[in-house]
């Protein structure tokens, strides 16, 4: 009774402790890990950045309007002297000092609009347009590349608690064994050698355990590391919507898409937030070039102005107004503006290898992607194999040493290879769903 009440208590405090963990589902990490990670959050800061761009080099085809307001203050000191009669007498009157103060008010207001500087606004305002989608489409990359890191770390996590199990189910099984052994070598029916090479193979699984619980713990604070949670809280990583096996449907779509790589490459260059950056890069480069000739053509602009003052008399009684318009033409600038295109056609140049070299990684990761789909495939299907052969296996083995027919040895050498079966099997799912992700983050096509 008091083992029962022991084995109630500990049951019971395992379960709070399990109802207290924070589950999260794979979609509660790709939502958790956009808002927190911050590779996002300086993504869009930086297009937050590009966005103010576009509206200053719209302001550019607006007047710019200026007021202004001032006073001042004079003093003068000036002296006299001179000389008065009294009573036939002469006298000389001392110098004396007058201080005079003036005020001074002043007000203006100035307006200037450039109706022509070259096409110069044209091409800031394309460049600055341009350069905001290309950060548009930065931010929309780095969130796939969030999410695509996302699922990988997901998935391994399960993957790890997976081979967890496997490590438990082989102790539990060889802990089984060994009570078997050690009951035989009791009565005499077997020899203490195999007690004690049976008791090496379960201390070898409980290390094998404590190294693949050691990898879960790690998988688990790498994932939630990532999306920006607190480590040292405990989480329950589950997600009913992944399969823990592959379907024929999926290995029949899988087999499909490996034969369709033209169509995919196609696709990824509609798709791919990084080509079409690319893209609004070498627009924008272009149009840094017309914005660097535009020097060589002449500006021309319209002024207007309105101007009061006075003095204390007449505080602003003076009024003045002037307008009119300014055509300037630089004729020689010591070289800057050739320099200038220049430096603007390498960038343009630069922004067309990049563009070309984009379009080849994407030819690439394709291609890449496609061969770790069919591997894994392979690789699953393979292991499907191995496993219904290594279970039947140790089955024949058991049998044999239970009857007196085979030797420890030969079941614990079943018993190694039905572990590496169900551990290359675990490893083949998870390889599977992960290399599927992986062709969607190489097409580009989600939009997270």
């Amino acid at each position: 009774m008091r083992h029962l009440i022991t084995f109630v208590l500990c049951l019971t405090v395992v379960l709070s402790a399990v109802a207290q963990k924070k589950v999260i589902t794979l979609d509660q990490a790709k939502q958790v890990a956009l808002e927190r990670n911050l590779n996002v959050v300086q993504a869009q800061n930086n297009l937050a950045s590009t966005q103010s761009q576009v509206l200053a080099a719209r302001g550019q085809w607006l007047p710019t309007l200026s007021a202004s307001t001032g006073w001042s203050r004079s003093q003068a000191e000036s002296q006299s002297s001179g000389y008065q009669s009294f009573g036939g007498t002469v006298l000389q009157i001392p110098k004396s000092t007058e201080t005079i103060l003036s005020n001074r008010y002043s007000g203006a207001i100035n307006a200037n609009w450039t109706v022509f500087d070259g096409l110069g606004r044209e091409a800031s305002n394309s460049a600055a347009t341009a350069r905001a989608i290309a950060s548009e489409q930065s931010v929309a990359r780095t969130r796939q590349s969030i999410v695509y890191e996302t699922v990988s770390l997901y998935l391994n996590v399960l993957r790890t608690r997976q081979l967890v199990t496997v490590s438990e189910e082989n102790l539990k099984r060889d802990e089984r064994q060994m009570e078997r052994i050690t009951e035989s070598n009791r009565v005499g029916a077997l020899s203490l050698a195999d007690v004690y090479r049976q008791q090496s193979q379960v201390a070898i699984d409980e290390l094998s355990l404590i190294t693949a619980q050691n990898n879960y713990d790690k998988a688990t604070a790498d994932l939630i590391a990532l999306i920006g949670y607190d480590v040292a809280e405990d989480y329950d990583i589950q997600d009913p919507t992944i399969p823990p096996d592959i379907d024929s449907v999926s290995i029949q779509e899988s087999i499909q898409l490996t034969r369709d790589f033209s169509a995919l490459t196609s696709k990824a260059l509609k798709s791919r937030p990084d080509y079409l950056g690319a893209a609004q890069s070498l627009d924008a480069a272009e149009s840094d070039v017309t914005n660097a000739k535009s020097n060589y053509f002449p500006s021309l602009g319209l002024f207007a102005g309105y101007n009061r003052s006075g003095d204390d008399s007449r505080p602003f009684g003076n009024l003045s107004m002037n307008w009119g318009a300014s055509l300037s033409w630089t004729l020689f600038d010591g070289f800057r503006t050739n320099q200038a295109i220049q430096s603007a056609v390498a960038s343009k140049r630069n922004a067309e290898i990049q563009l070309a070299q984009s379009e080849r990684n994407i030819g690439v990761d394709v291609k890449k992607a496609l061969l770790d789909l069919d591997a894994s495939r392979k690789s699953y299907e393979v292991s499907q194999k191995g496993l219904v052969s290594a279970t039947e296996d140790r089955k024949i083995a058991e049998e044999r040493y239970n009857l007196g027919a085979g030797t420890l040895l030969d079941l614990l050498t079943a018993n190694a290879n039905l572990v590496n079966a169900q551990a290359n099997k675990v490893n083949a799912v998870y390889g599977f769903l992960n290399s599927k992700y992986n062709l969607e983050f190489a097409i580009g096509e989600r939009t997270y």
